[in-house]
């Protein structure tokens, strides 16, 4: 059975994105949300059509674009987390982090991964700049929106 906190995230991330409809599966369920149905339900209520084994495994995910918020005060633009799920510093526990405070990145650098439904997504820059600060420790939970890093454009 899935638990019920994964579902709540997926709801909330159907609401946030203006999602109607939303289907995962992986090895273990098959998880089908719809939403605004309203033959059914009131408008804007979730409700879960199946959750049973799946036939397949999930295929890999394209990687995430990353939200890039507006500029602070101080000038720095914010990395924010474009999923639910764990932020990883580095592709694996024995590596090295992708990225450390001082680091020049650019568009295409990945900065870390954030795995969502057992799937590894790869967090890239999109600018570019100097790594400020990590708010973020590796093996932590993050939410849609959420600031992952603060960066100095140059």
């Amino acid at each position: 059975m899935i638990d019920i906190r994964k579902l709540k995230e997926l709801v909330k991330l159907m609401v946030e994105n203006d999602l109607t409809e939303l289907n995962l599966e992986d090895k273990e369920e098959t998880v089908s949300l719809r939403r605004g149905q309203p033959e059914t339900v009131g408008i804007d209520q979730p409700v879960v059509h199946a959750v049973a084994p799946a036939p397949a495994p999930a295929p890999a995910a394209a990687p995430a674009a990353p939200a890039i918020s507006e500029q602070t005060d101080d000038g720095l633009i914010a990395i924010e987390s474009p999923m639910v799920g764990t932020f990883y510093s580095a592709p694996n526990p024995d590596s090295d982090p992708f990225i450390k405070v001082g680091d020049s990145v650019g568009p295409d650098t990945v900065v870390c991964l954030v795995e969502a439904m057992k799937v590894f997504n790869e967090i890239k820059a999109e600018v570019t700049g100097t790594i400020q600060q990590c708010l973020v420790e590796s093996g932590q939970a993050v939410e849609f929106g959420q600031k992952l890093f603060l960066i100095k454009p140059s």
